[in-house]
C-alpha cells in the first residue's frame, strides 16, 4: 500500500516556455495522462484554475500547505499539493522547472508508517462522513479492511452499529469546524463484549480555513471506565444503603443498588435472629456439612429475574415480592454454606475467563491468577443452565458477627466477573453488613424502649364519674426512635380527676426511663392533692435536685427530665371548674357541647428543670359535656406545617362527629399524623360530666362541740334519702370523728359535705393549715384512735390543702349495681 501511494506522486519537468518536457509514471497513476499524451503541451492544461504567475513564474502562488485542483484525463478534478522548483545549469541560469503534485492529505513515508502502526484506532473522513483513510487498528475494531470501507459512508456501511453519537459527532465537527471529545460504550463488530471508547475528533482545514476532512483517534478505555463505574457504584451505595434503620429495608437497598450497573440479580439471605434484633448465631453453630435455613430478606433482579441462588430450595412459582420475606434452606456443601462456614467469598463462573486481549478490559484482569484470591474462581458449568454467566457469594460480616449471605449474579450480559468485581462485591457487602447490624441493634433498642414505655404508660385508664376518657399514643417512625411522650388520668378526692400529659426531651431508652420517673413523681405529688401550679413547682424542684445528684456523681450528662414539658389539669364535677397549669407544654383545646371553642387564658411556664420562675394556674368553668383535648407537640407539629397551623387543623378535626371518644381519637390520629413521623404523638380526650345537685349535700357547722350531734343527724338523713342505709353506721362514725377534730383543733368556718359518686365521700373543711396524722395510741390513752378508725373503716382518707385552709376527706365503697 505504501509503494502505491509513493508512486502516486507526479513529477513534471517544464521547459522555459511553460510546456511539459518530462513526465513521471506517478503522473500517469495520479492524473491518467501518459508521457506521450502530455509531453509538449502547456502545463496549464493540467490546472483547472492556474494561479497567478503561470506560466511566467511557475512557483508563484503555490502554497505547500494548501491545495489546487488538477485536471484528470477523464475530466474529473483532483485536489493536490503542487510545488515548483527551478532547474539551473552550471552557470546558474534557469533552464526550466520541476513540479511535483501529490493528492492533498499525503504524508511522508515515516508518518505513514507511524499512523499505520499506531495501536489506537485512527481514521479520516470527508465532510459527508465517508471513509478517506483508516489504520490497521481501526480495521480490527471494524472487522473490515481499508479497501472494504474507503469511499463508503459510515452509517451506510455499518447500519447495525449502535453508534449514532459517534457519527453525529463527526458530522458536527465537519459542520462547525470545532474539535470535540466524547466517550461511547459500544460493542465492536469483531467482539462479543461492549467496550468503552474515548474518542477525539478534529477538523482538517486547508489554507483558506475550509474543512476538507475530519480526523479522529480512539482508544479502548474499558478498564478505566469500569473502574470509574465501580467508584460511582460505591458512592451510590454510601448514600443509598443504610438510610432506613430497618433490617428488611437495608437488605432491599443492598439488593437494588448494584442492579443493573454491576449485577443482574441480587439476593440477600439473613439469619432469623438478625431480623428479630437478636444476636446472630456464632460460626460454630453451623458447618459446611449441615444445611442452613435463612430468611430471604431481599431479592432484586433485572434480566435474569427468576434465577435461584445456589443451594436454596424454593417452592416453584413466581419470585416473591421484596416486601414478603420467605424462608430458604441452603443445602449442605452449597456455596452459601461454604461461605458462612469459612467466612470467605466465592466466585463461580460458567466457563473459563477469557485472556483479556488487545481490545478487552486490559490483559489479565479477569484471568490472571495473581489477581484472584486463593480458591477463586470456581468453574461451575451448571450456572449456564440457570441462565447465568457468573455469581459472587459474599458472607455478610459486621463486628465479627455473621449476619447472612449476599449473592450477586450476572446473566443478561456477556461480561463475566473479574477479580476487581470481587473486590467491589466485598466492599458493597461490608458497607451493607455494618448498616444491617446498625439496624439490628437499633431494632433491639427500639423494641426494648417500646416495651419499657408501654409498661410505664397506663395499661388501662380509670373510669371516673367526672369524665369520660379515651387516649391514643403512637411512637415516632423507625428513623427517630421511641420518645418520652406520656399521659395519665388520676382520680382525686372529692370526685375530682387529674388529667396529665407530658413530653420528655430525646428518644430511646433514656427518654422512656425519664418518662417513667416523671409519671411516678406526678402521681406521688397528685396524691398530696396539690393545686396544679404548686404541683409543677415541686416537680421542677425535684428535677433540679436529680440533675444536681447526677452531676455530683460525675455522670457527665444532664437528666432526661430536664427540659421536659408537662400539663396538669384538675376537673371538679361538682363546680364544673377546671384548674390547670403548664410547664412549657401546649395548652389544651376545649370545645363546648355546641362545637364552639372555649379559650383558655393561661400562660405556659418554663419547661421543667429550669428553676427560678413561677408557674401560673388558671381556672375555666366548663359546661357539662365539654371536650378537653390534651396532646403533645408531635401531634400538631411537622415538617409540612407549624404549630399554629397544626392546632387549627386539630380543632377542626375535633369538631367532626364520631360514634365515641375512641373513634374520635382514631380520626384525629389518621388526619393529623403523616406516614413518616419524626416524633411521638400522644392524645388524651376527656368529655366532662357534672354531678347532679341532689348528689351533693353541703352544710355549715358552728364551732361548738354540741354541733357534732347535729352534724351526725344531717348526714344520716342525707344517706337515708340516697337509699344508702348500709353506709349509715360508718358514715355516722366518720362524721362524728372528723367534725369533732375540726371543732377541737381547727378554725372556723367549718363545713361538712357529702358527695354521692362511685363512692360515698365525706369531707370536713376548716380554715386551719394544720393537717392531722395517724398515731399509735397507748393502752390507757383516752384519745388518738379516731383517725385510725376512719382509716380502717373507709376505702381511703386524706388531707387536701386549699387557699382558705384544709379539707379532710374519706371515701366509702358503695354497694354494687342494683342498689338504688
Amino acid at each position: 500500500m505504501a509503494g502505491k501511494q509513493d508512486a502516486a506522486t507526479a513529477a513534471v519537468v517544464v521547459d522555459p516556455d511553460g510546456r511539459v518536457s518530462g513526465w513521471s509514471e506517478g503522473g500517469t497513476l495520479l492524473l491518467g495522462w501518459t508521457a506521450e499524451e502530455i509531453t509538449g503541451r502547456p502545463v496549464t492544461d493540467l490546472l483547472v484554475d492556474p494561479p497567478p504567475g503561470f506560466p511566467e513564474n511557475y512557483g508563484a502562488g503555490l502554497d505547500p500547505s494548501g491545495s489546487i485542483p488538477l485536471r484528470h484525463r477523464n475530466g474529473s478534478t483532483l485536489d493536490a499539493v503542487v510545488t515548483a522548483h527551478p532547474l539551473r545549469d552550471a552557470t546558474g541560469r534557469v533552464v526550466g522547472h520541476v513540479m511535483t503534485a501529490q493528492p492533498w492529505g499525503r504524508r511522508p513515508v515515516v508518518a505513514d508508517r507511524a499512523f499505520e502502526q499506531c495501536p489506537f484506532a485512527l481514521g479520516i473522513y470527508d465532510p459527508e462522513v465517508r471513509f478517506l483513510w483508516v489504520n490497521a487498528a481501526a480495521c480490527r475494531v471494524m472487522a473490515h479492511s481499508e479497501e472494504q470501507v474507503l469511499g463508503h459512508n459510515y452509517r451506510e456501511r455499518f447500519p447495525g452499529l449502535d453508534d449514532v453519537e459517534y457519527t453525529d459527532g463527526l458530522a458536527e465537527v465537519a459542520r462547525t469546524g470545532e474539535p470535540a471529545r466524547l466517550i461511547t460504550y459500544i460493542r465492536p463488530l469483531g467482539d462479543t463484549h461492549a467496550h468503552a471508547w474515548a474518542t477525539s475528533m478534529w477538523p482538517v482545514k486547508d489554507a483558506e480555513g475550509r474543512v476538507r476532512a475530519v480526523a479522529n483517534w480512539g482508544f479502548d478505555m474499558s478498564a478505566e471506565y469500569w473502574a470509574r463505574r465501580r467508584l460511582v457504584l460505591l458512592n451510590e451505595a454510601s448514600g443509598g444503603i443504610g438510610r432506613t434503620l430497618d433490617v428488611i429495608g437495608t437488605a432491599q437497598e443492598l439488593a437494588r443498588t448494584p442492579v443493573p450497573g454491576f449485577a443482574d440479580l441480587v439476593t440477600v439471605d439473613l439469619f432469623d435472629e438478625v431480623l428479630g434484633g437478636e444476636e446472630p448465631p456464632s460460626p460454630p453453630a453451623f458447618t459446611r456439612e449441615g444445611a442452613i435455613t435463612l430468611t430471604r430478606a431481599a431479592r432484586h433482579g433485572a434480566a435474569v429475574d427468576g434465577a435461584a441462588v445456589d443451594g436454596a430450595d424454593q417452592a416453584p412459582g413466581p419470585p416473591p415480592e421484596p416486601a414478603a420475606p420467605v424462608t430458604v434452606t441452603h443445602s449442605p456443601g452449597s456455596t452459601a454454606v461454604r461461605c458462612l462456614a469459612t467466612g470467605r467469598p466465592t466466585v463461580q463462573l460458567a466457563a473459563e475467563p477469557g485472556q483479556g486481549g488487545e481490545w478487552g478490559f486490559g490483559p489479565g484482569l479477569a484471568a490472571d491468577p495473581a489477581h484472584w484470591p486463593p480458591g477463586n474462581p470456581l468453574i461451575d458449568e451448571s450456572l449456564a443452565a440457570e441462565g447465568l454467566t457468573g455469581r459472587i457469594t459474599v458472607p455478610l460480616r459486621a463486628r465479627d458477627a455473621l449476619l447472612g449471605v449476599v449473592a450477586f449474579a450476572r446473566g443478561g450480559r456477556p461480561e463475566t466477573f473479574t477479580a476487581d468485581d470481587l473486590l467491589l462485591a466485598q466492599e458493597l457487602s461490608a458497607k451493607a453488613a455494618v448498616a444491617i447490624d446498625n439496624a439490628r441493634r437499633y431494632s433491639r433498642e427500639r423494641t426494648t424502649a417500646l416495651t419499657l414505655q408501654r409498661t410505664l404508660l397506663p395499661q388501662r385508664l380509670p373510669s371516673p364519674e367526672a369524665v369520660e376518657v379515651a387516649s391514643r399514643y403512637l411512637p415516632a417512625g423507625t428513623g427517630a426512635g421511641v420518645g418520652g411522650d406520656w399521659f395519665d388520668v388520676i382520680p382525686l378526692s372529692g370526685a375530682r380527676v387529674a388529667l396529665v400529659v407530658g413530653d420528655v426531651v430525646g428518644h430511646g431508652l433514656h427518654a422512656s426511663a425519664s418518662m417513667g420517673r416523671l409519671r411516678t413523681a406526678v402521681r406521688t405529688l397528685a396524691d398530696v392533692d396539690l393545686p396544679p401550679d404548686e404541683l409543677l413547682t415541686h416537680l421542677d424542684d425535684l428535677i433540679i435536685h436529680l440533675a444536681s445528684d447526677l452531676q455530683a456523681a460525675g455522670a457527665g450528662r444532664t437528666s432526661g427530665e430536664s427540659g421536659a414539658t408537662c400539663l396538669y389539669a384538675v376537673y371538679d364535677p361538682v363546680s364544673r371548674r377546671c384548674a390547670l397549669a403548664s410547664a412549657g407544654h401546649p395548652l389544651p383545646l376545649v370545645i363546648s357541647p355546641d362545637g364552639t371553642g372555649i379559650p383558655v387564658a393561661a400562660q405556659p411556664g418554663p419547661p421543667l428543670g429550669i428553676g427560678g420562675l413561677p408557674f401560673e394556674a388558671t381556672e375555666v368553668e366548663l359546661p357539662e359535656g365539654s371536650l378537653l383535648a390534651l396532646y403533645t407537640d408531635g401531634l400538631v407539629e411537622s415538617r409540612e406545617r407549624d404549630v399554629d397551623q397544626g392546632t387549627a387543623e386539630l380543632l377542626r378535626v375535633l369538631n367532626q362527629p364520631a360514634a365515641s371518644l375512641g373513634a374520635l381519637c382514631d380520626t384525629v390520629m389518621d388526619a393529623m399524623l403523616p406516614d413518616r413521623r419524626t416524633d411521638d404523638a400522644a392524645l388524651l380526650l376527656a368529655r366532662t360530666h357534672a354531678l347532679a345537685p341532689d348528689h351533693v349535700a353541703d352544710w355549715a357547722i358552728a364551732p361548738d362541740p354540741a354541733q357534732v350531734t347535729h352534724a351526725r343527724r344531717l348526714a344520716l338523713e342525707r344517706v337515708d334519702a340516697w337509699g344508702l342505709e348500709e353506709t349509715a353506721f360508718v358514715t355516722e362514725l366518720v362524721v362524728s370523728e372528723l367534725v369533732t377534730n375540726a371543732i377541737r383543733y381547727g378554725e372556723p368556718p367549718i363545713r361538712l359535705r357529702l358527695i354521692r359518686d362511685t363512692s360515698l365521700i365525706c369531707e370536713v373543711s376548716d380554715a386551719s393549715d394544720t393537717a392531722p396524722h395517724l398515731r399509735r395510741a397507748r393502752a390507757f390513752d383516752e384519745g388518738g384512735r379516731g383517725l385510725l378508725l376512719v382509716a380502717q373503716l373507709t376505702e381511703g382518707w386524706g388531707t387536701r390543702h386549699t387557699p382558705h385552709g384544709k379539707t379532710i376527706w374519706c371515701a366509702q365503697t358503695l354497694p354494687g349495681p342494683g342498689t338504688p
